[in-house]
């Protein structure tokens, strides 16, 4: 097993890969005294419909303006956003083999209302965790983390807009595949939906 632990970003419904980091180190630190960026998957993600990549996006708040830090940030609900994403999932992945066993809780979850982003990503992390029966211990920074010796710093790579080309994703069914081919690293549900038990041994498998 690796030696440091990796140093992590928080993220809403997070990616492929991001998921196999806490599967195959088994503990991470997430860093939640950064100043907060714009356009990562802290609070967005991405899913594939009918139509292809669908990007969910959670609307937040700064109560510090530009200088709120990632435990800061607010969650709006002026609009009912998150019916809107359970809604497009539901969709999305009605067809998928194991909808029907995941289904609930998430739904659940996302019905909730939470007043941080953090706490919103925590809720939905925990559950991944479970359904995909990966243990892992998770801390979160008491001070924002400059000086990353101890750690493999991961905080943007996992969360920037375009995947590493470098990284390599087999090949699982997709739900809209023979429209739009193979589509890598989506939101981990996409992997959970369609292979089920099966999900945390393809985690282990990404190089």
């Amino acid at each position: 097993m690796p030696t440091y632990k990796p140093l992590i970003s928080t993220a809403y419904l997070p990616t492929v890969r991001y998921m196999s980091v806490l599967a195959k180190y088994g503990a991470a630190i997430i860093e939640q005294h950064e100043t907060f960026p714009k356009q990562t998957f802290r609070n967005r993600t991405t899913i594939a419909t009918g139509n292809g990549l669908m990007m969910l996006n959670v609307p937040v708040s700064r109560p510090s303006g530009n200088h709120t830090t990632t435990a800061e940030m607010v969650v709006s609900y002026h609009e009912p956003w998150n019916i809107r994403h359970w809604r497009a999932i539901a969709s999305a992945y009605n067809a998928a083999p194991y909808f029907l066993y995941y289904k609930d809780e998430l739904d659940e979850i996302l019905m909730h209302r939470y007043d941080h982003l953090l706490h919103l990503n925590e809720a939905l992390l925990h559950y991944l965790l479970k359904k995909l029966k990966i243990t892992c211990q998770l801390e979160y920074s008491q001070t924002f983390i400059r000086e990353t010796e101890s750690y493999i710093d991961l905080r943007d790579s996992l969360t920037a807009k375009r995947d590493n080309p470098d990284n390599t994703y087999p090949h699982y069914s997709q739900v809209f595949e023979n429209r739009h081919g193979f589509l890598p690293n989506l939101s981990v549900i996409d992997l959970l939906f369609n292979l089920g038990p099966e999900a945390k041994s393809y985690l282990l498998s990404i190089q």
